[in-house]
């Protein structure tokens, strides 16, 4: 007797038919798992509906979330709203922007962006297309903000906004050329404009023995009208450089001299950790009882700076060489002038060196700016090899 359930009645096969096909639909498809030969065990064709449930959910999902999206796009472009977003306002904060020469529109207002200066290039080049007027931006150093309007961008770029600047950051130890390269780059005033300045040094205040402004130009960050000349962009950096040192404490001319060289000696020779020490270390070479080095400064920095270069490297004949005014191996004193930009650190080093027994001192790694200081020449000998030593693991010209 069969214990089979008896929802569904049967009949009884004819010959030669199977008991499958004989089998109503829906009883087929439930009882599917009784099947002979199918080899599932109880539930597994459960699990078996119920993932192929699943991975249709999944794909209903799947196209219906891309439906939406491209409806979202659909009417996000009916109703221009996917046009590239603006800024509004003149931004917040500064940030100095570098137009390079040969700097297109296209290319600025990429650079714009990837600073956030403004929000998209497209919106930038955009403006600048409608307010140039055949106008370029010119090369040079700009002062902006952050998160601007790409139209007050634009009228930053070409000086069309109020209060506008050139912005100049001239930094510590520049020579003379390298600063009026900066203001040049800066402002687009020729060179010439400054070398000429600087062939009258007096003119600005500086004293009869000054050959040039080389000392005086205060590094710093500037911001220039657009409008300043030359003279008195010159002036400016000239006044700061003179109240720097009265500041120190220091107002006689001559004595200003004085120490503005010495501060551009200490500026080019040492970190600024170091500078009290170096200071006092130069005071003992200049002092009347320096039997060390009979009053040499010997300074590779100044003697370079006479030779027209930048090095740490010197040869024995140029060390000898009086003919350099600013050989202070071959000549006993301060050099004819300074020899760079000093910073107010510097100067104020100058002014109150720290009272030290050193005569020598030597910059042993360069990367870190360890500098070691010494009494005897001796002594600095061991450390001059150590300085040797680091740069013979260096790449060729990183001590030259």
């Amino acid at each position: 007797m069969s214990h089979r359930h008896s929802e569904y009645p049967t009949a009884e096969p004819e010959p030669g038919q199977s008991s499958v096909e004989n089998l109503p639909v829906g009883r087929f498809f439930e009882e599917t798992s009784e099947l002979p030969g199918r080899g599932l065990r109880p539930g597994e064709d459960k699990q078996r509906r119920r993932r192929r449930r699943t991975v249709v959910m999944l794909t209903v999902l799947v196209v219906f979330a891309g439906v939406v999206f491209g409806l979202i796009m659909f009417l996000r472009d009916l109703l221009g709203m996917n046009e590239a977003q603006d800024y509004e306002g003149a931004g917040s904060g500064t940030v100095a922007f570098t137009v390079a020469e040969g700097d297109g529109p296209l290319l600025i207002g990429g650079k714009l962006e990837s600073e956030d200066i403004v929000a998209t290039s497209k919106k930038f080049v955009d403006a600048f297309t409608a307010q140039s007027d055949g106008r370029e931006i010119q090369p040079g150093t700009y002062e902006m903000k952050y998160q601007m309007s790409s139209s007050a961008a634009v009228d930053a770029l070409l000086g069309d906004g109020e209060n506008q600047v050139h912005y100049a950051a001239v930094a510590r130890d520049l020579r003379q050329n390298e600063v009026f390269e900066v203001l040049n780059t800066s402002t687009r005033i020729p060179l010439s404009e400054f070398q000429a300045l600087a062939a009258s040094p007096q003119q600005f205040g500086l004293p009869a023995e000054a050959v040039s402004l080389e000392g005086y130009l205060h590094p710093g960050e500037y911001r220039f009208d657009v409008d300043k000349t030359a003279t008195e962009i010159i002036t400016e950096m000239v006044d700061n450089t003179f109240a720097q040192l009265e500041d120190a404490g220091i107002i006689d001319p001559a004595e200003q001299y004085r120490v503005l060289t010495k501060a551009s000696i200490i500026q080019a020779e040492a970190g600024e950790a170091d500078y009290g020490s170096v200071a006092g270390s130069i005071e003992n070479r200049l002092g009347p009882d320096n039997k060390e080095t009979s009053g040499l400064i010997q300074s590779d920095a100044t003697v370079t700076y006479g030779l027209g270069r930048k090095s740490y490297e010197l040869t024995p004949e140029e060390k000898d060489d009086k003919s350099n005014p600013y050989n202070t191996y071959a000549n006993p004193g301060l050099p004819v002038g300074p020899i760079g930009s000093p910073s107010r650190e510097a100067i104020d080093a100058a002014a109150n060196p720290d009272d030290v027994p050193y005569f020598y001192w030597v910059t042993v790694n360069l990367d870190t700016g360890e500098t070691k200081f010494s009494t005897t020449y001796a002594e600095h000998l061991e450390y001059v090899e150590e300085y040797q030593n680091w740069c013979s693991k260096q790449k060729p010209g990183r001590c030259g």
